[in-house]
């Protein structure tokens, strides 16, 4: 891989997201009043697309996906052509509708509650990716957990993610990982055999527990010392460069020599929050940014904590995402939370 190479390549999930804000989550046989819903695209191979172009409409993205060959497969590819996104290589097929998400989010709870249809996610392979003659850096692919061929063992390979991933890496690019927040032993035996396959891991901290094996949280509270000796044991698994830990907040990331820079997230005001989908993405958006033009780390954990905190002034995954200049104004007018107090953490 040189230098020379610009630009990211997603690859994975593309969904219609049906959002809809309600007053609360009911019970089962209750109902809920919906207050708003918005039409989008989601999934991490769109909403990371998106969230680069919004960020840097110059900087080239291309995407690879399979869509049905139907009305929501067409809003996707508006979607794609709208953000000016190279989507030559998306797939389209009539053997199955479009993978689609309703996202619930409670005005009471601020929770979030997702219900996916696979659709064409079943039906994604690792033939459909190729990455000859893309001229990008890195790949940011996903969801491991919500395609039920790439799942699965795929030639001499414990599953289609570790074959697409390896080929990416036959071409040069830089790899990235992003999760499916499924069953801690799901996520195990989906995302363990990929880790020497990856260049970067961009989990939040359930994701990293569960990779780990670890608890990290107690009482609903981020534990960062058990984050960050969850990203040491994960680290040691894998081949990855940096490890990359977020939480409400802030975030730490551990380098392969054992730095670990940490980052508070940003105190956008409580009046401005409307929904968190699509946050993590917007995260790792604003990380993969800044790494992708040479930033240092500290100054990437701050791009991606402003693209996190911006993305939640808007109910879809990526409507709010602005400049990444406009980004970072916005997020320091607000102010950052309290420092982690790293020194303070027992490893």
């Amino acid at each position: 891989m040189t230098t020379s190479c610009r630009g990211i390549v997603t690859g994975g999930t593309w969904c219609v997201d049906r959002n809809r804000a309600i007053d609360a989550w009911p019970h089962e046989d209750g109902v809920a009043e919906i207050l708003a819903t918005e039409l989008y695209g989601g999934g991490s191979g769109c909403n990371l697309a998106i969230d680069i172009k919004k960020l840097d409409p110059a900087f080239p993205v291309t995407t690879i996906g399979l869509i049905g060959d139907d009305a929501d497969g067409r809003f996707l590819l508006g979607q794609a052509d709208a953000h000016g996104i190279d989507r030559i290589r998306m797939a389209l097929t009539s053997a199955a509708a479009t993978q689609f998400t309703d996202a619930y989010v409670s005005q009471r709870s601020g929770r979030r509650t997702h219900i996916f249809f696979q659709g064409t996610g079943a039906l994604l392979t690792p033939d459909h990716f190729s990455f000859r003659g893309i001229d990008a850096r890195i790949l940011h692919l996903g969801l491991p957990g919500a395609h039920k061929l790439m799942d699965q063992k795929w030639g001499n390979d414990p599953n289609g993610w570790v074959t697409v991933l390896r080929a990416a890496r036959a071409e040069g690019l830089l790899t990235n990982l992003e999760l499916f927040s499924i069953a801690p032993e799901r996520i195990r035996a989906l995302v363990s055999p990929c880790l020497p396959h990856l260049d970067y891991l961009v989990v939040n901290d359930f994701e990293i527990g569960a990779l780990a094996n670890l608890q990290t949280s107690s009482d609903g509270l981020t534990e960062i010392g058990a984050c960050i000796r969850a990203a040491k044991v994960v680290m040691e698994q894998g081949a990855m460069r940096l490890v990359v830990v977020h939480f409400p907040a802030g975030a730490i990331a551990l380098a392969r020599d054992g730095e670990v820079v940490s980052a508070p997230s940003f105190n956008i005001p409580q009046s401005e929050i409307v929904s968190a989908n699509g946050a993590g993405d917007a995260f790792a958006s604003g990380l993969l940014y800044g790494l992708h033009e040479g930033w240092p780390v500290s100054a990437a954990l701050e791009m991606a904590h402003a693209t996190a905190a911006v993305s939640l002034r808007g109910l879809s995954t990526c409507s709010a995402v602005e400049d990444y200049r406009a980004c970072l104004s916005r997020a320091r007018a607000w102010g950052s939370r309290p420092s982690l107090a790293l020194q303070q953490v027992s490893l």
